[in-house]
């Protein structure tokens, strides 16, 4: 079993390394223009706020106390604190939202 598993995390390795390895090997003498460069700069950043935006939403029971502790720590992040510091801000932001309105 052993050696079956060294050979899947070899593929699986191969497998991430070549799409990633392709354009640059191919793609390395192509100059961008400097919209294009300033947009791709930005993909990632929306990437990630679409895969964060629907865990927000349900991380709770209650969609208003997830959109309190995400307004939170939108505001913190805005401020640019540490990332702990976001994260706990909106934590506490859903949990005071949840005694305020729960009582």
């Amino acid at each position: 079993m052993t050696g079956q598993l060294w050979l899947v995390v070899l593929l699986m390795g191969l497998v991430t390394y070549i799409p990633r390895m392709l354009p640059q090997v191919f793609l390395e003498d192509i100059q961008l223009s400097p919209f294009i460069r300033n947009f791709l700069g930005f993909v990632p950043y929306a990437v990630l706020g679409a895969l964060i935006f629907p865990g927000v939403l349900t991380s709770t029971g209650s969609t208003g106390s997830a959109i309190a502790g995400g307004l939170v720590a939108i505001l913190l992040a805005y401020l640019r604190l540490n990332i702990v510091v976001v994260v706990f801000g909106g934590i506490l932001g859903v949990y005071l939202w949840q005694l305020i309105c729960l009582g």
